[in-house]
C-alpha cells in the first residue's frame, strides 16, 4: 500500500466496503467507488467524507486504479472485466482485508448474531482508550494511521472470515442461517470450526452456546456467558429506565461492577464480550466501564424514535433468534406497553427454511404485521409466500403494504417495531408519514 494509489470499491454502497472506503480515505490514501443508482443508508458517511461515488459503469476503470471488488459482484461484471483487460489489480473484500490485518493486532468479531452490535460496542470502548481502526458492519469505518489495534466485523456467509487470522476472535454464537449457501448447522459449526483454527492468540466465546462449548482450537478458548462454568461471568442482573445493570466475576472472582444503557440479555452477553477482550489486553477497567455506559448504539439495531404516543424502533432483525431478542429487549425497556411487530422477511430460503422458527418468534409479540418477502440480487423468487407464513402466526398477522398503514393507526401508546434486513424502512416512513398527517389532522 502507498499513498499514491487510487482504490476503486466496485459496489461502494455495501456495509462492509463503504466501511473499508473510509478507513483507507481516514488513512490518508485516494478512495473512489461506484455502485447502483439507488439510495442506501451507508452512503451518507462516504459522501460526508466527500468520497466520489460513480454510477456502474466500465468507462470508470483507467490505468493507475487499484480495484476492490464486492462480493455481491461476479467476475463477469463490466468494471471488473474492464480493469482485468487492463491488467490492473482486481481483490476482493475479504482478501484486501485479511492482508490489511496483519499491520495490526487485530480482533474479529463474528457469530451468527450479534457481531455488528458486539463490534460497535467494542470499538466505541476501545477507541478513546488506545488507537483502534474499526470496521463495522452498518458501513462505520474509522481509519487511524498509527493504530494498535484493528476491530473487524467477519461474516461467516460463504466462509468469507477464512480469509483472516487474527489475533483475538471474539464468537457471540453459532445457529443455523444463509440456507442458500449452508446445507445444515453442521455446515456452519464446520466452517466456525475451521474459522477458530486461523486465530492466533486467543478466542473470547459465549460459553452459553451448545454449539461453541464443543469447539476445539490451538489458542485458549475463553467463555463468557451467565452460566456459573464460564470465565467471564454476568451475575446479579438488574434493569432501571436507564438501562441495565450486572456485576462480572472473572473464574469466580468479583471483577467489577458495570451498567450499559440498553436492554437485553443480548446485550449484556455482548458487553461481557468486551470486558474479556479488554481484560486479556490490559486495557483499563474504569475506562471500560465508562465507555459502555455512553455507547449509543449501531445503524439499525433497536435505533428508536418517538412519534405522537408511539415508540417506534428500526432493526435489522431478520433470523428466529435475532427477533426473540429484539422483542426480548422492548418488553425489558417497555413492560406496559403494547409490542406491535412488522416484519418484512429477508429472501426466499430462509424463510422456506425457518417459517415455524418465524412464526415463534414473531408470537412473543402482541401483534403482528407483515410485508412481502423481500428477495436478493440472488433470487428473485421462491416457493414460500408471505401467506404462508401468516397462517403460522397464533393471533393472526395482516399483510401490509406501502400504500395502505392504516391498519397501524389502530394502535395507540404502544411500540412498533419495524424488522428486517431488506427495505422494511420504506414501510417504516409510510407509516411515519400517515401518523404524523394523522397527528396533524386532530
Amino acid at each position: 500500500m502507498n499513498n499514491e494509489t487510487i482504490y476503486h470499491f466496485v459496489g461502494i454502497k455495501g456495509s462492509g466496503m463503504s466501511a473499508l472506503a473510509l478507513i483507507l480515505h481516514d488513512k490518508g490514501f485516494k478512495v473512489q467507488g461506484s455502485d447502483v443508482d439507488k439510495y442506501f443508508f451507508t452512503q451518507k458517511n462516504i459522501e460526508e467524507a466527500g468520497i466520489p461515488i460513480l454510477a456502474f459503469d466500465k468507462k470508470n476503470i483507467r490505468n493507475g486504479l487499484t480495484i476492490i471488488a464486492g462480493n455481491a459482484f461476479p467476475d463477469s461484471h463490466e468494471e471488473i472485466v474492464a480493469a482485468k483487460e487492463l491488467g490492473l489489480s482486481v481483490i476482493r473484500y475479504q482478501d484486501f482485508l485479511g492482508d490489511l490485518l496483519k499491520h495490526y493486532t487485530s480482533i474479529t468479531i463474528t457469530g451468527s448474531h450479534g457481531k455488528t452490535s458486539t463490534t460497535g460496542l467494542l470499538a466505541h470502548v476501545m477507541s478513546t482508550i488506545v488507537d483502534t481502526s474499526y470496521l463495522i458492519g452498518d458501513g462505520t469505518g474509522h481509519g487511524v494511521p498509527d493504530a494498535d489495534f484493528f476491530v473487524l466485523e467477519a461474516c461467516e456467509y460463504r466462509r468469507h472470515f477464512l480469509a483472516y487470522h487474527p489475533d483475538y476472535a471474539i464468537i457471540t454464537n453459532i445457529d443455523y442461517d444463509h440456507p442458500d449457501y449452508f446445507t445444515s448447522l453442521e455446515d456452519v459449526v464446520d466452517a466456525f470450526s475451521v474459522m477458530a483454527q486461523q486465530v492466533q492468540k486467543a478466542i473470547i466465546a459465549c460459553g452459553d452456546d451448545e454449539q461453541l462449548v464443543k469447539l476445539h482450537a490451538n489458542v485458549p478458548v475463553v467463555y463468557y456467558g451467565f452460566g456459573d462454568h464460564n470465565d467471564f461471568q454476568a451475575k446479579n442482573l438488574s434493569r432501571s429506565i436507564t438501562g441495565s445493570s450486572f456485576d462480572v466475576y472473572i473464574r469466580n472472582e468479583f471483577y467489577g461492577h458495570f451498567v450499559i444503557p440498553t436492554y437485553g440479555k443480548h446485550n449484556i452477553l455482548n458487553a461481557l464480550a468486551v470486558i474479556a477482550i479488554c481484560h486479556y489486553e490490559n486495557i483499563d477497567k474504569d475506562k471500560v466501564a465508562a465507555n459502555l455506559r455512553t455507547f449509543a448504539g449501531v445503524k439499525r439495531r433497536f435505533s428508536e424514535k418517538l412519534m405522537a404516543d408511539m415508540v417506534i424502533i428500526d432493526d435489522y432483525a431478520h433470523h428466529p433468534s435475532e427477533i426473540r431478542a429484539t422483542i426480548d429487549a422492548a418488553r425489558q425497556k417497555y413492560p406496559d406497553k403494547e409490542i406491535i411487530a412488522i416484519f418484512q422477511p429477508h429472501t426466499f430460503t430462509r424463510t422456506v427454511a425457518m417459517l415455524s422458527e418465524f412464526a415463534e418468534a414473531l408470537n412473543l409479540a402482541d401483534s403482528v404485521y407483515l410485508c412481502d418477502i423481500f428477495g436478493s440480487a440472488r433470487e428473485q423468487q421462491g416457493d414460500v409466500t408471505i401467506e404462508d407464513l401468516a397462517e403460522k402466526i397464533d393471533t393472526g398477522a395482516l399483510i401490509l403494504k406501502e400504500e395502505n398503514m392504516s391498519p397501524l393507526l389502530e394502535h395507540h401508546d404502544a411500540v412498533a417495531i419495524f424488522m428486517g434486513a431488506g427495505d422494511v424502512q420504506k414501510f417504516e416512513l409510510a407509516y411515519e408519514t400517515l401518523l404524523s398527517r394523522s397527528t396533524l389532522s386532530k
